[in-house]
């Protein structure tokens, strides 16, 4: 049976307002606890980074994987050991810095939980809103870290040690620069005021996208395969390999813009 536009609309809206309603059941200290941020990024990071550490187990003895990684001549997928490592550095920060900042400034927000869900219009329009937002601000970030050389060795120089990417090193950089893209992600839900919901799904998708890019591999079901304007894992490896160009982190239309574009 073919529904109307405005019952797939009421459809939808059902279902957001279900799904909004099992999230605030009960938990409204944590939604409002000005620790989520920092443990909801690093958690789902690692949540997300699991799958493509399968992938690089598996390359090991698999021709099929090992053909999908964008560097598959360069050497061996990252090993168990780097991954251990690249961990222990990326908790260490959010212990010591991401956590106590964005709890600081998670606080002065005073967030509100709405007793309704967005619309469907309504969610989407904001995620994308943030999402350019997020990608217009760390493009000039980006840019500018690489052709400031203070910039560079003192905060993007840490992200760069790694010139073959796996995922886990999306969030491997200098704590300056990783409590910069959360707050900058924070940032972007306020100033478009998203609905808590809605803020939920941007960071979700913000972080795949982020792992995505990192992960090495071409893979055949990625993101940029369904979405042209979208950079995904080549555009960024490109960028770790010649560093002089790709510097938006999701979409391409900045880099072809200013001439930054590198196929």
């Amino acid at each position: 049976m073919n529904l109307s536009s405005s019952q797939q609309g009421e459809a939808c809206a059902h279902v957001l307002q279900g799904l909004w309603e099992r999230v605030r059941e009960g938990q409204e200290d944590i939604l409002l606890s000005p620790y989520l941020p920092a443990s909801y990024a690093f958690l789902t990071h690692l949540f997300l980074c699991a799958p493509f550490l399968a992938l690089d187990a598996l390359g090991g003895v698999c021709l099929r994987v090992r053909s999908w990684r964008i560097s598959a001549g360069s050497g061996a997928p990252p090993s168990v050991r780097l991954w251990y490592r690249c961990f222990w550095s990326v908790l260490y920060r959010y212990l010591t810095v991401i956590l106590p900042a964005t709890a600081l400034f998670q606080s002065l927000r005073s967030p509100a939980l709405p007793a309704q869900a967005p619309s469907c219009l309504q969610l989407f329009v904001e995620i994308i809103a943030c999402f350019l937002l997020f990608d217009s601000f760390y493009f000039i970030m980006h840019f500018s870290m690489h052709r400031v050389p203070w910039l560079y060795r003192n905060i993007h120089q840490q992200h760069h040690q790694h010139r073959v990417t796996f995922a886990l090193a999306a969030q491997d950089a200098s704590s300056t620069e990783l409590l910069f893209l959360l707050l900058l992600a924070l940032s972007s839900a306020w100033v478009v005021d998203c609905h808590p919901l809605s803020e939920i799904f941007f960071h979700l998708i913000n972080s795949w996208m982020a792992v995505e890019d990192h992960c090495g591999y071409n893979l055949p079901w990625a993101l940029h395969r369904l979405l042209p304007f979208l950079g995904g894992a080549p555009f960024h490896h490109t960028h770790h390999i010649k560093f002089n160009g790709n510097y938006a982190p999701y979409f391409t239309h900045w880099d072809h813009l200013f001439g930054t574009y590198i196929a």
